[in-house]
């Protein structure tokens, strides 16, 4: 009987993407966090006296330009091989494109697979094999699996690799390769990475991700870890995921449908916060909270969304370990709106104009610069960070901009009520 960990996508040190920007954001323990969930792995071999780590590519990112991230790793190495354990890696496509790694000299604990073809690793005193090549450049589009050896017989065979499969959405396709592909070696357990959601592609062999070690941004949501596989006789009898972050991105969504007045809306709000907290087992928490539902508030939510963004930071300030990463504004309006005045007034011709802004199909790349001239200047100052990403400033699809131009008027309509200038 043997265990080994099979950890992936580490991204030791992985820059911040504007954290800065956020006044209260908790900095240090968010540019620590890959180092700290790496320290974590390296306590979890000790403590259940593996024989090997296998690391499936992408422990660093990218063209990293400071030496301490790679004195970090070797230390950590040091430590696990005064436990007699070895580590087993392959490079990713964020490793191809490092230029100081390869001037690194880890301990002899430390093997890291050929990028010239597939290597196997004999492991005779359990029995085992390793198989597995990195990537040789930052771009890989062939491929790798189809060159891997025919499994030996008598030995547990493990494949490594750094691989997107068939497609997963969110991640390069480098190394395409199909699950047939895979079983066609007969190995024992596949050891993927590169895909950041934990994922068991088969049982009959072990084919998985692992996800990465910790979430480095609000797109990487959840529990991350690393897998303990127990192997007995030639044959996984476990297969445990462990939860090495320290720090977690969570998605808060709250349904206001029910709710009438904005003092309403705390309740909810506090109870989808604590639901999340008490699962998190202490970790500081990044949380975006998103509200959602018809509802009759709609108009004043978006009128009063700065005010209400502070007293949602208050709550989870008051919870303590959370940090309120943004607040999404996502309800709809309650049917038509209501109290908009007769064909005469001022607002009537406001909100007419703003119908007046539908989607042009023959302008699908940026439909709202064209119609209106400064909103294309506008774009032009704002950050990409901005404009792309799950939640983009100004959107360029119809559903985006017809919910836009609904927001728009709900807003007018609620600001001229609160001012006291609608008839």
């Amino acid at each position: 009987m043997f265990r080994f960990i099979h950890a992936a996508d580490i991204h030791l040190d992985s820059p911040l993407r504007g954290l800065e920007s956020y006044e209260d954001a908790p900095v240090d323990e968010i540019r620590n966090a890959t180092r700290r969930a790496f320290d974590n792995l390296v306590t979890l071999a000790i403590e259940e006296e593996v024989r090997f780590v296998l690391l499936a590519g992408d422990l660093y990112d990218g063209d990293w330009k400071d030496y301490n991230t790679g004195l970090f790793f070797t230390e950590r190495m040091g430590r696990l091989k005064r436990h007699n354990i070895s580590v087993f890696m392959v490079s990713g496509n964020h490793d191809a494109a490092s230029r100081i790694s390869p001037h690194l000299h880890p301990p002899d604990n430390v093997i890291t697979l050929s990028t010239r073809k597939p290597e196997t690793i004999l492991l005779e005193d359990i029995g085992a094999t390793i198989n597995g090549q990195g990537y040789a450049s930052r771009v890989v589009t062939e491929n790798l699996a189809q060159r891997y050896p025919q499994y030996h017989p008598g030995y547990f065979n493990i494949g490594l690799l750094h691989t997107a499969l068939n497609g997963r959405e969110g991640h390069e396709p480098y190394a395409p390769c199909t699950l047939d592909d895979l079983k066609s070696k007969g190995y024992d357990y596949w050891a993927l990475g590169h895909i950041h959601q934990r994922e068991v592609v088969s049982k009959d062999p072990w084919v998985l991700f692992p996800g990465n070690l910790q979430g480095r941004h609000i797109r990487e949501t959840g529990s991350k870890g690393a897998s303990l596989i127990t192997v007995e006789n030639g044959q996984v009898t476990d297969v445990t995921h462990h939860e090495l972050d320290v720090l977690r991105f969570c998605m808060a969504r709250v349904d206001l449908t029910h709710c009438n007045t904005i003092d309403a809306v705390h309740d909810p709000v506090r109870q989808a916060l604590e639901a999340i907290q008490s699962q998190s087992d202490g970790r500081i928490l990044a949380v975006r909270l998103e509200l959602t539902g018809k509802s009759p508030l709609h108009a004043h939510l978006l009128s009063d969304a700065a005010r209400l963004t502070e007293s949602f930071r208050s709550v989870t300030a008051g919870l303590g370990n959370m940090w309120l990463e943004k607040v999404l504004f996502k309800t709809m309006a309650e049917g038509r709106l209501q109290g908009i005045p007769g064909k005469e007034t001022p607002l009537h011709e406001m909100m007419a104009a703003v119908d007046q802004l539908k989607w042009d199909p023959e302008h699908t790349q940026d439909p709202l610069s064209l119609q209106i001239p400064d909103i294309a200047a506008l774009k032009n100052k704002l950050p990409p960070d901005l404009l792309g990403g799950d939640d983009p400033l100004l959107p360029n699809h119809p559903e985006g901009i017809t919910a836009l131009l609904n927001d728009v008027k709900a807003l007018l309509t609620a600001r001229l009520s609160q001012r006291g200038n609608l008839p």
